[in-house]
């Protein structure tokens, strides 16, 4: 019996994290496994009454479930198959460390650089740190500046 690989995109707002869901979708396709997607909210650094507090991350929220489900329309439209969505609340590195380490059957993560001169991104950094060496699936790095086409040159 064979294992269905789960390629694992982070979601965020940046335009390289569509390089990276577009790889894992073709990848997905062809090897018949899946994707996955993780959505992070952070937390407001200073909040001064709880009433903000939870109206803030109600609509943190709200705005995650909506991004999850255009995605989820997109990730179907090209893999063939309809996600499995993944909502947190924390810093987004530790919770993606916590998730494949909960899920057992997430198999790849695969992230997308950046492009400006910020460098490849702070999940990517942290990776190549001490402590992407506690992480127990291989990741695979997009360069955050490829077309559609090109990606299914590659793929």
């Amino acid at each position: 019996m064979t294992e269905v690989r789960t390629f694992l995109v982070v979601v965020d707002n940046s335009e390289e994290m569509r390089a990276a869901l577009r790889y894992a979708c073709r990848r997905a396709r062809a090897t018949g496994g899946k994707v996955a997607l993780l959505h992070v909210a952070e937390p407001a650094e200073f909040q001064h009454f709880a009433a903000i507090g939870d109206l803030m991350r109600q609509e943190a929220r709200q705005e995650a479930e909506e991004i999850l489900q255009r995605l989820a329309s997109e990730v179907h439209n090209c893999s063939g198959q309809f996600p499995v969505l993944h909502m947190r609340e924390g810093k987004r590195d530790e919770e993606l460390f916590k998730l494949v380490e909960e899920f057992p059957d997430i198999t790849i993560l695969v992230l997308a650089a950046g492009t400006g001169n910020e460098g490849p991104g702070p999940i990517i950094s942290k990776l190549t740190s001490k402590k992407g060496a506690h992480l127990r699936i291989p990741f695979t790095v997009v360069p955050g500046n490829l077309s559609d086409e090109e990606i299914d040159r590659l793929t």
